[in-house]
Protein backbone atom coordinates (compact mmCIF):
# COMPACT_ATOMS: atom_id res chain seq x y z
CA UNK A 1 0.00 0.00 0.00
CA UNK A 2 1.29 3.46 -0.90
CA UNK A 3 2.02 6.01 1.81
CA UNK A 4 0.14 9.28 1.25
CA UNK A 5 0.40 10.85 4.71
CA UNK A 6 3.49 13.00 4.00
CA UNK A 7 2.34 14.22 0.59
CA UNK A 8 1.97 17.99 0.47
CA UNK A 9 2.16 18.82 -3.25
CA UNK A 10 0.74 17.52 -6.48
CA UNK A 11 4.25 16.74 -7.73
CA UNK A 12 4.84 14.53 -4.70
CA UNK A 13 1.57 12.70 -5.38
CA UNK A 14 2.53 12.11 -9.01
CA UNK A 15 5.91 10.78 -7.92
CA UNK A 16 4.32 8.34 -5.44
CA UNK A 17 1.78 7.16 -8.02
CA UNK A 18 3.97 7.06 -11.14
CA UNK A 19 7.60 7.20 -10.06
CA UNK A 20 10.40 9.67 -10.51
CA UNK A 21 10.89 11.64 -13.71
CA UNK A 22 12.64 9.46 -16.27
CA UNK A 23 11.23 6.13 -15.13
CA UNK A 24 9.19 4.07 -17.58
CA UNK A 25 6.04 4.38 -15.48
CA UNK A 26 6.37 8.16 -15.21
CA UNK A 27 7.14 8.56 -18.91
CA UNK A 28 4.03 6.54 -19.78
CA UNK A 29 1.91 8.68 -17.44
CA UNK A 30 3.32 11.92 -18.88
CA UNK A 31 2.71 10.78 -22.46
CA UNK A 32 -0.90 9.81 -21.72
CA UNK A 33 -1.46 13.08 -19.87
CA UNK A 34 -0.23 15.12 -22.83
CA UNK A 35 -2.40 13.12 -25.24
CA UNK A 36 -5.42 13.73 -23.01
CA UNK A 37 -4.76 17.47 -23.04
CA UNK A 38 -4.40 17.53 -26.83
CA UNK A 39 -7.57 15.49 -27.27
CA UNK A 40 -9.57 17.85 -25.05
CA UNK A 41 -8.17 20.93 -26.80
CA UNK A 42 -9.08 19.45 -30.19
CA UNK A 43 -12.62 18.59 -29.13
CA UNK A 44 -13.13 22.03 -27.65
CA UNK A 45 -11.75 23.87 -30.68
CA UNK A 46 -13.78 21.75 -33.10
CA UNK A 47 -17.00 22.34 -31.17
CA UNK A 48 -16.23 26.06 -30.93
CA UNK A 49 -15.81 26.08 -34.72
CA UNK A 50 -19.18 24.28 -34.97
CA UNK A 51 -17.93 21.60 -37.33
CA UNK A 52 -18.23 17.84 -37.21
CA UNK A 53 -15.38 15.37 -37.07
CA UNK A 54 -16.18 14.48 -40.67
CA UNK A 55 -15.99 18.11 -41.81
CA UNK A 56 -12.68 18.58 -39.99
CA UNK A 57 -11.30 15.43 -41.58
CA UNK A 58 -12.31 16.64 -45.05
CA UNK A 59 -10.67 20.04 -44.51
CA UNK A 60 -7.41 18.48 -43.37
CA UNK A 61 -7.13 15.44 -45.64
CA UNK A 62 -7.61 12.88 -42.88
CA UNK A 63 -10.41 10.48 -41.98
CA UNK A 64 -13.22 10.93 -39.49
CA UNK A 65 -12.05 7.81 -37.65
CA UNK A 66 -8.59 9.40 -37.22
CA UNK A 67 -10.08 12.60 -35.77
CA UNK A 68 -12.24 10.47 -33.46
CA UNK A 69 -9.24 8.44 -32.24
CA UNK A 70 -7.31 11.62 -31.47
CA UNK A 71 -10.29 13.18 -29.66
CA UNK A 72 -10.57 10.02 -27.57
CA UNK A 73 -6.85 9.97 -26.77
CA UNK A 74 -6.42 6.63 -28.52
CA UNK A 75 -4.00 7.39 -31.31
CA UNK A 76 -0.54 8.76 -31.84
CA UNK A 77 -0.31 11.91 -33.88
CA UNK A 78 2.53 13.40 -35.85
CA UNK A 79 3.33 17.03 -35.12
CA UNK A 80 2.82 17.99 -38.77
CA UNK A 81 -0.67 16.45 -38.71
CA UNK A 82 -1.53 18.16 -35.43
CA UNK A 83 -0.47 21.52 -36.88
CA UNK A 84 -2.50 20.90 -40.05
CA UNK A 85 -5.62 19.97 -38.05
CA UNK A 86 -5.45 23.05 -35.84
CA UNK A 87 -4.16 25.61 -38.32
CA UNK A 88 -5.89 24.55 -41.54
CA UNK A 89 -8.91 22.75 -40.15
CA UNK A 90 -9.70 25.00 -37.19
CA UNK A 91 -7.91 28.25 -38.06
CA UNK A 92 -5.98 28.13 -34.78
CA UNK A 93 -2.29 28.76 -34.20
CA UNK A 94 -0.14 26.28 -32.27
CA UNK A 95 2.67 27.31 -29.95
CA UNK A 96 5.13 24.90 -28.38
CA UNK A 97 6.87 25.31 -25.05
CA UNK A 98 9.82 23.16 -24.03
CA UNK A 99 10.35 22.74 -20.32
Amino acid sequence: MKDYKNIKTFDQLIEVEHGKIGTESRNDFEEKSQMFIISEMLKSARKEAKITQEQLAEKTGTKKSYISRIENGKGNIQLSTLIRIFEIGLNKRIGLTFL
